[in-house]
């Protein structure tokens, strides 16, 4: 009989309880933003640039404080303030008379997940060893994605009973005030390894080139990873109601908390990129799915299959950079990984816009899915590479 694995280390669950909590603060708001900005005389094109900049400076500020986080003895002043700023602002839309109030509001939202993001990464990291970093990583996502379950459920019974909109956001402070009393319990880890580097403020350190040339295949895919807007959009046009799309939103982040707590486990056990490579093939074969589908049933099975295509990859992902970067340049690494997985997606939904007007929704899908799969094999031949390879050559 297998032993029973040890349990995560406390900072590990309190950061995933803590990241629970947000997401249902903030998914408790979110789907409904595009209604209220409406209500305000916003235009569709306001809306764009509110979500563009809030996720443009969200990416940035996961790079800075990454950075950030490399030249700080201590990672959780950084992941508390991020968390006090989001829990603070974001029910503030609730007083919202202008819609450059929601824009306000939306971008001091996402400084605050700027901030917290990449210390908050190395903090998972840094409190489980190499065996165990898939398992905390798919975790943490497990629970995130639980809260982006069970948010919106909130926000729709609260409104069914009669409650007004402006209450339901103001009602989002609760789980925001949760998730800070969870993110206050951590007691910071100094790791497996114990730091041996102390890094200048002015240093110039470069990141192992293995780890570069890992970020060059990932920015690669990412580039053709456009928003899954796009997806619900295809939903629409095979016959999904209106009505039901909450509920299939809901179903497809109950795949993605399925799947990202078992990918994580997978994530130790097998080698990482190979079963990120599977994740990107999982993605392209359903990209070409929603191209291919032609009835509304169909949208439903591939939004739970699409949802494993994340508990593949994003454990697995971080994880695999946990392994590539020393410990003293792991703050920036986990920056340039948020900040590359955020950005991309303004170009790669500009491209998906694009063909899906120009030419057809099933080529901008295949689109989609080419690149995933040139960037699958990429990853398998560096992977390749890296096995073949001397310690000395990494």
């Amino acid at each position: 009989m297998r032993a029973r694995r040890a349990r995560l280390p406390a900072a590990v669950v309190a950061l995933s309880i803590t990241s629970f909590f947000t997401d249902i603060g903030s998914e408790m708001i979110f789907p409904l933003l595009p209604m209220f900005v409406a209500s305000l005389g916003a235009s569709t094109i306001f809306l764009g640039l509110v979500e563009g900049v809030a996720d443009a400076t969200a990416s940035c500020l996961k790079l800075a404080s990454g950075y950030l986080a490399d030249h700080v003895p201590r990672k959780k002043p950084l992941v508390l303030s991020g968390y006090i700023l989001a829990s603070v602002v974001r029910p503030l839309v609730a007083f919202a008379s202008a819609p450059w109030h929601v824009l306000a509001v939306r971008v001091s939202d996402r400084v605050g997940k700027g901030i917290r993001s990449s210390p908050r990464d190395v903090m998972i990291a840094q409190s489980v060893s190499k065996e165990e970093a898939g398992r905390a990583f798919g975790f943490h996502r497990a629970f995130d994605d639980a809260g982006a379950v069970i948010g919106p459920l909130i926000a729709t019974a609260l409104l069914s009973c009669g409650v007004e909109l402006r209450t339901v956001f103001l009602l989002a402070a609760i789980p925001g005030l949760l998730s800070l009393l969870a993110v206050a319990s951590v007691r910071e880890s100094p790791g497996p390894e114990p730091e041996q580097v102390r890094i200048s403020p002015g240093a110039d350190v470069k990141l192992p080139k293995s780890l570069r040339a890992y970020f060059a295949i990932l920015l690669l895919f990412s580039l053709g990873c456009s928003s899954d807007a796009f997806l619900l959009l295809r939903a629409k046009e095979l016959g999904v109601p209106l009505a039901l799309v909450p509920l299939l939103w809901s179903i497809f982040h109950v795949s993605k908390v399925v799947s990202s707590y078992f990918g994580g486990n997978l994530a130790d056990r097998v080698p990482r990129a190979k079963l990120i490579a599977l994740g990107w093939g999982v993605y392209a074969l359903t990209y070409l799915g929603f191209g291919a589908a032609t009835a509304a049933w169909q949208v439903w099975a591939l939004f739970i299959v699409y949802g494993s295509y994340y508990g593949l990859t994003e454990p697995a992902e971080k994880a695999l950079v946990r392994d590539l970067a020393p410990s003293h340049v792991r703050g920036r690494a986990f920056g340039y990984y948020n900040f590359m997985v955020g950005i991309s997606a303004i170009p790669a939904g500009i491209l998906t816009g694009w063909l899906w007007q120009a030419v057809s929704a099933q080529a901008a899908l295949a689109s989609g899915a080419a690149v995933a799969s040139v960037a699958a094999i990429g990853l398998l031949a560096w992977n390749n590479r890296q096995f073949r390879a001397p310690a000395s050559a990494l």
